[in-house]
């Protein structure tokens, strides 16, 4: 059944612009704080002229209207100068994340043709050479106008990449009027000047569309969360701290929270989560911890920007599954069956949305962008479209739409899209790795891995499958497990069973393939530690590979923060991929503290190891026969 059934891409707020959204808002309260943070506060006034001063240097570097300017920038005060500055230019940004391998920046950065990079790190930017850069921290043009330049909402605001199916990610084109749709007097969010929004998503993830422009066009405070990946009692913490008001968290840090005690947020108003199947019972845990607080489920696609719907949870919801809503202001969503038709209420079919929020397509794609944004036959203006999810829904009989699944093989792991075609090809590559394939492990609320299994002629070394794929692919793409098979299961169709994959278990601590190997010196001692505290495995020897213990990209980002905190040193998701043993990890650590290694560091153990201690369901890692090490 459809809803919504006259939405379509125009819009009541036609008119505006981001940019001159915020320069009115920056008019009407330039005393107001627009940006707090660790290094200070921004004042509506300081940072509108901070993003006139950076629009006119691009303007002098041949910026124009409908140019795409990449961003390689940290969360920091420069970051949000940077985007303004940008579309202040008339040009789109496209942001990338500092901490993803150079080869992946390449291929974003030159997929989407940038005019150049603004950075403060010239030199990675430039990525040998490619592509020119602006350093935002030279002070030049303190003071400049910003050029005037003619846009319209149809204009393009950024450019979104997530996982492509072939093998590339592919860029989303978002116009300002989608992203006016998503926050401007939208009933969800009921946006106000005392708002204080957490910056806590990756810029180049589609959350942070909400929380950056859901506080500076509605003349509310965007307080930066501190730089680099922040555990759940950290984002307590900073959600305390900074008196926040609106917060999203993905699924996975959502469950996490709940599970570590989230609770006593007197100031926080609306919590929002999503991106992968909630839990029922800790959504009521949070919601009967926050009384005050409206909990509210959200689901939404890149292409349809950010949100498309929203389920406000103002009572138990027991043993029904958590909904996935109706569609927000300036959205339609229908239920389809495999000739276009609506299906009947209950009845499952691929969920179409439609309205506002549209992206214009995907960058440079135009086959894909007629495949996935189709003609809209239930609109009533000429030339409306609606996109095809690829997800599965139903509507309930109190109206509200149920998630029922993917109906391709496009996985979502603590909110980050993935294609697993893009990880499986990225095996293949490898000579002896036949064929691949990548499915999700569920091992319990907030703790799905993905796991990869390949056959070949024999296990390939994990650490060497690791590498390759951190060469290519960011460090949300790298499983947690790599597993040999003898050959992948198929089932009668003869396509490969993924259900059977996800099913899989094995051993918690792959005894007698890696040799247990005890602690020398005080840092690997401490990171065997750590390792079991974490992972709940005993023992873990020096050789042990972390992510064969069932470690995965949350398990690894608390491993890095005890090590900043207890030995100063800072370790980047891609170093802990590339260095996935205590040895190895232990002597990055050592290189970065110029420490040399004392002599007692890693010797053999003279017996056996210790007899293993039970593991939670949360430290077993999937395996088979041969699994790789």
């Amino acid at each position: 059944m459809l809803e919504s059934p006259s939405t379509t891409e125009s819009d009541p707020r036609q008119g505006w612009t981001l940019a001159s959204r915020f320069s009115a808002v920056a008019a009407a309260s330039p005393e107001a704080t627009a940006v707090r943070s660790e290094a200070g506060d921004l004042r509506y006034a300081e940072l509108d002229a901070a993003a006139d001063a950076l629009a006119a240097r691009l303007h002098g570097r041949g910026v124009r209207r409908g140019d795409r300017v990449g961003v390689l920038l940290e969360r920091s005060p420069r970051l949000i100068v940077a985007l303004l500055g940008i579309l202040k230019a008339g040009a789109a940004y496209v942001a990338v994340d500092p901490g993803d391998p150079v080869a992946r920046l390449r291929t974003v950065l030159g997929d989407a043709e940038v005019a150049l990079v603004v950075t403060d790190d010239p030199q990675r930017a430039g990525v040998g050479g490619e592509f020119p850069s602006l350093d935002i921290q030279d002070a030049r043009g303190a003071g400049a106008c910003a050029p005037t330049v003619e846009q319209t909402p149809e204009d393009l605001a950024y450019v979104a990449y997530t996982s492509g199916s072939t093998g590339r990610p592919k860029g989303v084109c978002v116009p300002h009027r989608a992203v006016l749709r998503l926050v401007l007097d939208a009933a969800f969010l009921g946006a106000r000047t005392d708002d204080v929004f957490l910056q806590l998503a990756p810029v180049a993830f589609d959350a942070s569309t909400l929380e950056i422009w859901g506080a500076l066009l509605n003349g509310g405070c965007l307080a930066l969360a501190p730089a680099g990946r922040l555990g759940p009692a950290e984002i307590v913490k900073t959600v305390r701290d900074t008196g926040t008001t609106v917060l999203f968290l993905t699924t996975a840090l959502f469950h996490q929270a709940v599970e570590a005690g989230l609770s006593d947020l007197p100031a926080l108003r609306a919590l929002y989560t999503g991106g992968e199947v909630l839990s029922a019972e800790l959504v009521d845990r949070a919601a009967a911890a926050l009384p005050g607080t409206l909990l509210s489920a959200a689901y939404g696609p890149t292409e349809n920007t950010t949100f498309t719907s929203t389920h406000p949870v103002r009572e138990p919801l027991g043993a029904r599954g958590v909904p996935i809503g109706g569609p927000i202001d300036g959205t339609g969503m229908v239920v389809l069956d495999e000739r276009l038709d609506p299906v009947p209420d209950g009845t499952v079919g691929r969920l179409f949305v439609n309205g506002a929020g549209l992206a214009h397509g995907y960058l440079g794609l135009p086959g894909l962008t007629a495949d996935r944004f189709l003609p809209d036959p239930y609109a009533s203006t000429p030339g409306a479209r609606m996109y095809d999810t690829g997800d599965l829904a139903l509507r309930a009989p109190d109206g509200a739409f149920e998630f029922a699944g993917r109906a391709d093989g496009q996985l979502k792991v603590n909110g980050v899209r993935i294609e697993s075609d893009d990880i499986e090809a990225r095996l293949r590559r490898h000579p002896d790795v036949q064929d691949a394939a990548v499915v999700l492990q569920d091992h319990g609320p907030g703790d799905r891995r993905l796991v990869a299994f390949y056959s070949g002629p024999y296990a390939v070394s994990s650490v060497e499958l690791r590498r390759g794929l951190a060469e290519d692919l960011p460090a949300t793409m790298i499983p947690s497990a790599l597993v040999w098979v003898d050959r992948l299961p198929l089932k009668a169709n003869g396509k490969v069973d993924r259900a059977a994959l996800a099913a899989r278990r094995g051993r918690t601590r792959p005894d007698g393939e890696v040799p247990y190997r005890a602690p020398g010196d005080r840092i690997e001692r401490r990171l065997t530690v750590l390792w079991q505290e974490i992972l709940d495995v005993e023992p873990v020897g020096v050789d042990d590979d972390f992510f064969d213990l069932g470690g995965h990209s949350l398990t690894a980002s608390r491993i890095t923060r005890e090590i900043t905190a207890e030995f100063g040193a800072v370790i980047r998701a891609r170093a802990f991929y590339l260095n996935p043993t205590v040895a190895g990890l232990a002597e990055h650590i050592r290189t970065q503290r110029s420490e040399p290694a004392t002599d007692a560091r890693s010797v053999p153990a003279a017996a056996q190891p210790p007899a293993v201690a039970p593991a939670s369901s949360a430290a077993q890692a999937p395996a088979a026969p041969g699994a790789a090490q």
